[in-house]
């Protein structure tokens, strides 16, 4: 049985209410189990390193338009591509069979937010009910050919313009917790590590890659029920494969090798740049340093799939950090007039940014001419200063 199959005899226990672990983002240096220890990234950081920053950072800034060869043209697209299961499905859009995305999922939010860009940006859900992480770890897998040929082909889409991915992935029916060298978390380190391959192999211009990971699933029964979905303490865990496999990849372009688990994640030929996307793990209804919480209600009659109040918590969460994360922003946001560094603020940072652009806008690229058209009028002209003072001033 594969994640999304579930039973109909395995009900939810609302009982679960916690189970005691401390989310990643909240554990910072702290250790669970006394060994692993918590944060984002390394060091029990929730941010990354400087370097890691600046190679993802350019990448977002390097996204633009394709056309169906993977040619730079300003009239073609840029795909951001979901990778997934069940609950990757149902929680970036959460509809099927050509319906459009239900409202309150990520796609459904997008659709209508006027903060997104909605010329040059494409959003398509790959994710599918009861592909585990097995069924995305080798190019040659089937979904990646059902995405090309009923996802991306009906829309005039092809492989070549997946610049950007969401992945969330699991294991179905883990069995094995930390700190057992032959836990589940070390088996999803590597199908990671062996998807963001597959990617870079069928999307060559895939330049990013998001994981998150589950949501709270003590209500699936807790420890392991007697059919394979997913509960705690693997929905927890599941964190710290993602977390490995993105130190992984830092340490690795850092001169470190290649890790012994997740394998090659050279950024610069083998996969592309990955990164945290949002983080979306709560202890139940013990309040996350942000207010997450995941009540019973926000999960389906089995306790692991999302019911539509946590589809849309999800959706949310995923939605302002597209809008929020400078390496999503460039390329996720429509181009908003004096937000020269794509963060959705209007400050002192975009001051410097401006003057250059706007003293050689031949030299500057089409990410920085957009926002430095202050006025409209589709040139760089001395209108643009007063019209930029204006936005800076007013926010």
């Amino acid at each position: 049985m594969t994640i999304g199959a579930g039973s109909p005899s395995r009900a939810a226990d609302c009982s679960v209410t916690a189970v005691g672990f401390v989310p990643l983002n909240d554990l910072g240096p702290g250790l669970y189990l006394g060994t692993y220890q918590g944060g984002l990234y390394p060091g029990g950081s929730n941010t990354p390193p400087a370097a890691h920053f600046a190679e993802g950072r350019a990448r977002a800034l390097a996204i633009e338009p394709l056309d169906n060869f993977g040619n730079p043209d300003p009239s073609g697209t840029m795909v951001l591509l979901s990778i997934g299961m069940s609950n990757t499905t149902q929680e970036f859009c959460s509809a099927g069979g050509g319906l459009p995305c239900s409202s309150w999922t990520f796609m459904g939010k997008a659709a209508t937010d006027f903060r997104v860009n909605h010329s040059t940006l494409t959003i398509v859900n790959g994710a599918l009910g009861g592909q585990a992480a097995a069924t995305w770890d080798d190019p040659s897998d089937g979904n990646y050919n059902r995405v090309r040929d009923t996802v991306l082909a009906p829309q005039g889409l092809t492989e070549a313009q997946v610049q950007a991915v969401w992945i969330k992935v699991a294991e179905p029916g883990p069995t094995m917790s930390l700190p057992s060298p032959a836990a589940d978390a070390f088996v999803l380190e590597q199908d990671i590590g062996e998807i963001l391959r597959a990617v870079g192999a069928r999307y060559p211009n895939c330049r990013i890659a998001f994981l998150s990971t589950r949501i709270y699933a003590g209500y699936a029964g807790y420890p392991v029920p007697l059919f394979p979905l997913n509960p705690e303490p693997y929905s927890y865990e599941n964190g710290f494969s993602a977390k490995w496999v993105i130190e992984a990849q830092i340490a690795q372009a850092g001169g470190g090798g290649i890790d012994p688990i997740a394998g090659d994640l050279d950024y610069n030929t083998v996969v592309p740049w990955v990164a945290w996307g949002p983080y979306l793990w709560a202890d139940g209804t013990t309040p996350r340093s942000d207010g997450l919480t995941y009540v019973c209600g926000d999960l389906d009659g089995d306790g692991t799939h999302p019911s539509m109040t946590g589809e849309e918590k999800v959706g949310q969460k995923l939605l302002n950090f597209m809008l929020t994360s400078r390496f999503a922003t460039p390329w996720f946001r429509r181009c908003e007039s004096g937000d020269m560094n794509h963060d959705g603020l209007f400050d002192g940072r975009d001051i410097q940014l401006f003057v250059t652009t706007f003293l050689n806008p031949p030299a500057a690229p089409l990410s920085l001419k957009c926002p430095a058209d202050c006025s409209d009028d589709g040139v760089i002209n001395p209108p643009d200063i007063a019209a930029f003072v204006s936005v800076i001033l007013n926010g």
